[in-house]
């Protein structure tokens, strides 16, 4: 992780391209997923688009924060959360990703009213999604306890994709300072501004996920909110520790989905 990315979209207008604007999360027991989130984040719930099943809007204080769907019985997919990407043209961003060696899995098609999205993957097999905005811009609130602070692509080693991501939505890469000289870490800005990272971990990547976007949860302290995952049923899998943005922990919910939880010190 690098440094967090700042309030949503600026003046609360639409996201500049290529910014993180949503976070989605499709699983199989919806009622279950809702009450782990809403007593973890104080989540409440709202009907959203429903062209890919039923989905649900999560709200803080009234406001858009994040969604969540659900997967047909009979799709057996990984359960994750999956980091949207604004887009002024969804279509033509769809066919850069494929002509860059990604795929696009679903879509571009419409999501009501809300707007437009396509769901694709990285030429490694990580997984994004891409929105073109309308009715929804994106989430509403950051910068709060239970508000999405920053999307982390986990991954072999950065030079492998990072261009992928340049040529697609427009990023521009720089490195990360660190004492290690062996650290493979690149921050992605628009417009100078950091909006997401690309970290390279090698052997470290879990063989069973595979290269995957991690998304960090703000908290009001990450070893209480860690302790309340495991209360309700959750996973703990690297305890709170301090980094230099602040105290990580990274955690998984009762269906698997991984996540991490941040507080910064501002």
């Amino acid at each position: 992780m690098t440094d967090a990315r700042g309030s949503t979209s600026p003046n609360g207008g639409a996201y500049p391209p290529g910014t993180p604007c949503w976070v989605s999360l499709m699983v199989h027991g919806m009622a279950a997923t809702q009450e782990f989130y809403g007593a973890l984040f104080g989540w409440e719930f709202q009907p959203g688009p429903q062209q890919l099943g039923p989905y649900v809007r999560a709200l803080l204080d009234g406001r858009e924060v994040a969604g969540i769907g659900q997967l047909p019985p009979d799709r057996h997919l990984p359960i994750a959360w999956t980091p949207y990407f604004a887009s002024d043209d969804v279509d033509l961003t769809a066919a850069t990703v494929r002509h860059c060696g990604g795929t696009v899995g679903v879509g571009p098609l419409d999501a009501g009213e809300a707007g437009r999205l396509a769901i694709g993957s990285d030429p490694t097999g990580a997984v994004f999604g891409i929105w073109q905005a309308l009715e929804l811009l994106g989430t509403d609130i950051t910068g709060v306890p239970g508000t999405p602070a920053w999307d982390e692509l986990l991954t072999y080693d950065t030079e492998s994709v990072a261009k992928f991501y340049e040529v697609a939505f427009g990023y521009e890469e720089r490195p990360v300072a660190s004492p290690d000289p062996d650290t493979d870490h690149v921050t992605l800005h628009i417009k100078g501004r950091p909006v997401a990272g690309i970290h390279g971990v090698g052997a470290a990547l879990p063989r069973h996920r595979g290269p995957h976007w991690l998304t960090y949860f703000e908290a009001t302290d990450t070893d209480e909110a860690a302790q309340r995952v495991l209360a309700l049923g959750g996973h703990v899998l690297t305890p709170p520790h301090d980094t230099p943005q602040g105290r990580v922990a990274t955690v998984a919910d009762p269906e698997g989905a991984v996540f991490a939880l941040v507080h910064m010190e501002r």
